[in-house]
């Protein structure tokens, strides 16, 4: 389900009508009792999902019980980093994911899916692997913002590459980052409908359904020096 389609390809969405967009889904999703957000790291400052998660924090205060970026191998983010990216929001509200040992597995994609999935590319099975606050943090709201953008292994990046690369396992990542090189990066680049992409699907349906996942996502113009860089939140 859709909750929010807004799009200002020419004019941009400005920060005070983002803000008030979100504001007014955020009221008709009602109320929460424990919230986690998965933003990304510093290498997508561009993002805005600083602001964004400035905004989530800033509507449900004190109900937001961790902030944890989605690392996946990079290293952890510096004090100075948050404070430019993340804006007001308290620095103590941030985990740092750990991609070697605070992830679980919460099921698998068979050898014959990956290779169906893969056009016979790879042939392995899949660790479908998230860090374990998304399971054991009992939160009843799990936001992921992200950015829509092209990526050279899995497409497109955001939505779902979020929780099974940002907040993944070493298996789970260098595993689906083979499958995008050995399919043809070149094939992939900019493409929302690819293998790597259908195997984080598959890991959603099946394994992941039950968490409480609420995905925000912006499309970010590259001019520079534009007031209004945002062109469309979803």
């Amino acid at each position: 389900m859709m909750w929010l389609g807004a799009k200002e390809p020419e004019r941009g969405i400005p920060a005070t009508e983002l803000r008030e967009k979100l504001f007014s889904v955020l009221r008709v999703l009602g109320s929460f009792k424990k919230v986690l957000i998965i933003p990304p790291d510093y290498t997508r400052v561009h993002s805005w999902a600083g602001y964004i998660t400035e905004i989530l924090w800033e509507f449900y205060g004190s109900k937001v019980g961790a902030i944890l970026p989605a690392l996946g191998t990079h290293e952890p983010m510096k004090p100075e980093e948050i404070r430019n990216m993340f804006g007001k929001v308290p620095s103590n509200l941030f985990y740092v994911h750990n991609w070697r040992k605070d992830t679980v597995t919460l099921g698998r994609i068979p050898e014959y899916k990956v290779k169906e999935i893969s056009q016979g590319a790879v042939n392995y099975s899949w660790p479908v692997q998230v860090n374990k606050m998304l399971v054991e943090g009992n939160f009843d709201a799990i936001f992921s913002v992200g950015q829509v953008v092209p990526h050279e292994v899995a497409g497109m990046a955001g939505y779902n590459k979020n929780l099974f690369v940002g907040t993944g396992g070493s298996e789970a990542i260098h595993k689906s980052h083979f499958l995008g090189a050995a399919y043809g990066m070149e094939r992939i680049m900019g493409k929302a409908l690819n293998p790597v992409r259908e195997l984080f699907r598959q890991a959603e349906i099946q394994y992941a359904g039950h968490l409480p996942v609420i995905y925000i996502q912006t499309v970010v113009g590259g001019k520079p020096n534009d007031p209004s860089p945002v062109k469309g939140l979803y």
